[in-house]
């Protein structure tokens, strides 16, 4: 939602905004200032004495909005079409009515879009259904038209205190009028204006670059192997790391955030140089490190491969260069993405035709192989990131929203794709190499389904499409809990796009209950029997000794190497917790459609690539037992298939319909029917960075947080009736009392509703020891407990609501497990470093 606070804003609000904008000294800051925080700030507590409770980020993301809609009608009057009109649209021209009227300028529309996608918006607004409509037109553009109506779109990541070039509010004559009305020629000081990157706090870390660290940057960028990876690489984390480790090494505390930030600053600074270097005279005088940019990026190949690693493309045809641009709105996860929306047109009508013709002429000489790559890039798939947030989706969408993976690549169409050599070839799947996409493989299923190491084997028409549904959604869960895994998206009806992983030959079984090959390999005990906690067994896949059980200390023994990682006590560790936690995971999964998952097997490689163990292979239909209603005779697995006296054509369709039965329910997993929310409760407004951190530790497990400014010694009467307005809708609430001083709003709320109530004090330093007291000292018959931990506010609520929520419980366990793998890895790190 635009306002960031799980609400639109209402008519009394935007009023309220309206009657502080107007005021003279607030237009004329606005109109002259760079950094524009300040400003919002104090806009933002006028608004608190008017009663509005708003945040900065807040008022300056409407502000962009209310600004971008009135310049849209007031363009649409200009040019005839009275018929467009707005709420507001006459207070707006009365404070705006003496600017040029022009539509958005590109990058007044691109900060827009990119505040908008910070505060993590939900439902669309009205102007950004505008700048959505425009997509189409973007896409049948002509090169000439792409090159006339926009310039170069790079994903840029922003930080929370982002400022422009150019002045907030002031209007930026378009490029191409610019550059018809003085004879192709404009000032280096306008030109700068135009393609100067946001980079304030681009590193994330409050301080900007030193030479000495991007020359460090640059240096390591320009390794060819490095460079190899980019241009294969949209999901690129692993590899930023890995430069943040290389800069570490050199003495440069960079993470990898900050890291592929700079890395896209660069590339943005450089090309958008490279695009008016004609106009700009010599861009060596306009970016520093510019001759170091040039080496590593004119070495790139122009190929569909080269665009993977770019949130938006640019191709260069002849004399001009077509911008293709993001096609959809990209949304993050945990670890936060980039969003990009197409740019609105700049220039006024006569101005853009008179441009196209000018482009057009110079475009006739292109090659027509060049168009045909135009065309195919354009048309090129775009996949849309699962946003944490969207925990109610509805099934049917959820085939079409890819998971978020490491060490994935922006693969071409499905009509597109390229397949390499076959590399492996097991009973019910084929792995081939992609060569478009460095670092992944095809999993391509059959339509086979096999018993007793293939000593049953019989082909089942459809089954492939079912597994591949089965595996792609169970990954994409356990993906978004946090689990690494090797999936990447699905890619087809019958094939998904994996990591490259080369694979560790041990079948990691964890049983919840005893059945199966356990009973005859431990006669004595009882089908049933139910382990606390899972029992993990190992098995070495082995088809011609019937794949032998094997001890850890087989296993360590064997001391396999797999992709440069050498398999020992700390490996098989991390295996054998990860194993159970996914089972656990998906076990809890199940629970809701009263199925009770009996065992699962799953398979565990090396990344290629990062060179970390994740979960690999496949996890369908043949790889659990499931048990509805906790019912053998009810079995939905391939159990049916294996108990089979005799293959008919009868029984493999009662198999079919078993194997169809679980792909329908699998996509349930992906949404929980179980609503929750925070609120926290502030005593005062100067506890709202400690309530910030709340809510985004809050987001992090997919819960919805409100905050709300109220005090219990103040005002009693209003702390109680915000209370009754959360108690009366239904939705289960976890209130969180931020109250410094003496703590009269956990226990008034605690005394006053049956909803759960903790306290997390903002305590200072001088005073923060008897402070506490106020949150631990309670009367009888309340209960409240206390946290000091924002964090661990947060992770109070989700473990509340995860008893009845698969997917934050999900979360919360996966959590547990990646912090287990971290202190694991760390020590073996440090017994080798004193080794």
């Amino acid at each position: 939602m635009e306002s960031g606070a799980g609400k639109h804003w209402t008519e009394e609000e935007v009023k309220a905004l309206l009657s502080v904008w107007s005021e003279k000294n607030i237009r004329k800051q606005l109109h002259g200032t760079l950094r524009n925080k300040g400003i919002f700030i104090y806009i933002a507590k006028r608004l608190q004495e008017l009663g509005v409770c708003r945040d900065w980020k807040q008022c300056r993301a409407k502000y962009k909005n209310l600004k971008y809609e009135y310049r849209t009608v007031k363009y649409a009057h200009n040019s005839g079409d009275v018929t467009k009109t707005m709420k507001f649209f006459h207070d707006l021209d009365a404070i705006l009515r003496y600017e040029p009227v022009t539509q958005l300028a590109a990058e007044e529309n691109g900060r827009c879009s990119a505040t908008e996608t910070q505060l993590n918006t939900s439902p669309t607004t009205d102007s950004t259904q505008e700048i959505l409509e425009d997509e189409g037109d973007f896409v049948n553009s002509t090169p000439a038209a792409l090159e006339a109506t926009q310039i170069k779109k790079e994903t840029i990541d922003i930080d929370d205190d982002s400022i422009s070039t150019t002045s907030e509010d002031r209007s930026c004559t378009p490029v191409a009028k610019q550059m018809v009305e003085t004879d192709n020629h404009i000032h280096l000081e306008e030109a700068q204006n135009h393609f100067k990157v946001i980079t304030v706090n681009d590193t994330g870390a409050g301080k900007h670059w030193s030479d000495n660290e991007v020359r460090a940057l640059i240096n390591i960028w320009s390794d060819e192997k490095i460079q190899q990876m980019l241009e294969g690489a949209t999901r690129n984390k692993e590899i930023f790391e890995e430069i943040a480790r290389r800069l570490m090494k050199r003495g440069i505390d960079r993470d990898w955030k900050q890291c592929r930030t700079k890395y896209k600053n660069l590339k943005y600074e450089y090309r958008a140089l490279q695009k008016e270097n004609e106009h700009l005279g010599n861009p060596r005088r306009k970016m520093r490190f510019y001759d170091e940019v040039d080496c590593i990026l004119r070495r790139q190949p122009l190929g569909p491969s080269s665009w993977g690693c770019e949130s938006s493309s640019v191709l260069s045809v002849g004399d001009v260069t077509a911008n293709t641009g993001s096609l959809s709105i990209k949304r993050k996860t945990c670890n936060d993405e980039v969003s990009t929306v197409p740019l609105k047109k700049s220039a006024s009508e006569n101005t853009i035709l008179h441009f196209q013709k000018l482009l057009t002429e110079r475009a006739n000489t292109v090659t027509e192989g060049k168009k045909l790559l135009l065309e195919r890039l354009c048309k090129q798939e775009e996949m849309q990131d699962l946003n944490r947030t969207q925990l109610y989706a509805d099934p049917s969408a959820i085939k079409q929203v890819p998971a978020p993976a490491p060490a994935a690549a922006m693969a071409p169409a499905a009509s597109d794709l390229k397949l390499g050599k076959k590399v492996n070839e097991g009973k019910t799947k084929e792995v081939y190499e992609l060569p478009d996409i460095p670092g992944c493989v095809l999993m391509q299923s059959k339509d086979q389904i096999t018993a007793g190491n293939a000593a049953r084997k019989d082909r089942m028409e459809g089954k492939a499409a079912i597994s591949n549904t089965t595996t792609s959604c169970v990954f994409q869960l356990l993906q978004e809990a946090g689990i690494k895994t090797a999936f990447v998206r699905k890619q087809s009806d019958t094939a998904f796009i994996a990591a490259h992983c080369e694979m560790i030959p041990i079948e990691w079984v964890c049983r919840r209950i005893a059945t199966g090959s356990f009973l005859k390999r431990n006669p004595g005990v009882k089908e049933g029997y139910k382990f606390y906690p899972p029992k993990i067994e190992m098995f070495y896949k082995d088809d011609a000794n019937n794949d032998p059980q094997w001890s850890e200390e087989q296993i360590i023994e064997a001391k396999f190497c797999f992709a440069g990682l050498t398999i020992g006590q700390t490996e098989v560790d991390i295996m054998a917790r990860s194993t159970q936690a996914i089972f656990e995971i998906l076990e809890k999964a199940w629970q809701p459609q009263n199925c009770t998952l009996v065992d699962l097997k799953i398979e565990f490689g090396v990344n290629m690539l990062t060179k970390e163990i994740v979960l690999a292979d496949v996890i369908d239909n043949d790889s659990w037992r499931l048990w509805p209603a906790g019912d053998r005779s009810q079995q939905k697995d391939k159990q049916s298939y294996r108990d089979l006296k005799e293959v008919t054509p009868e029984a493999l369709q009662m198999v079919k319909r078993n194997f169809e039965w679980v792909s329908e329910r699998v996509e349930l997993l992906l949404k929980t029917k179980s609503q929750g929310r925070v609120v926290v409760l502030m005593g005062s407004p100067s506890d709202l960075s400690h309530c910030e951190k709340i809510k985004k530790a809050c987001a992090t497990f997919g819960i919805p947080c409100e905050l709300r400014v109220t005090s219990a010694h103040k005002g009693p009467d209003e702390t109680l009736r915000i209370k009754a307005e959360y108690e009366g809708d239904g939705i289960p609430t976890v209130f969180v009392a931020v109250a410094g001083r003496s703590n009269g709003l956990g226990p008034v709320m605690s005394g006053n509703t049956a909803y759960p109530v903790v306290n997390c004090p903002p305590l200072s330093a001088d005073w923060g020891t008897q402070d506490v007291w106020s949150s631990l000292r309670l009367p009888s018959g309340l209960s409240c407990p206390t946290t000091l931990s924002p964090e661990g506010a947060a992770q109070f609520a989700a473990q509340i609501f995860g008893l009845n929520n698969h997917l934050v419980w999900a979360k919360l366990r996966s959590s547990m497990l990646n912090t287990w793998i971290s202190l694991k890895q760390a020590d073996k790190k440090l017994r080798e470093c004193s080794l």
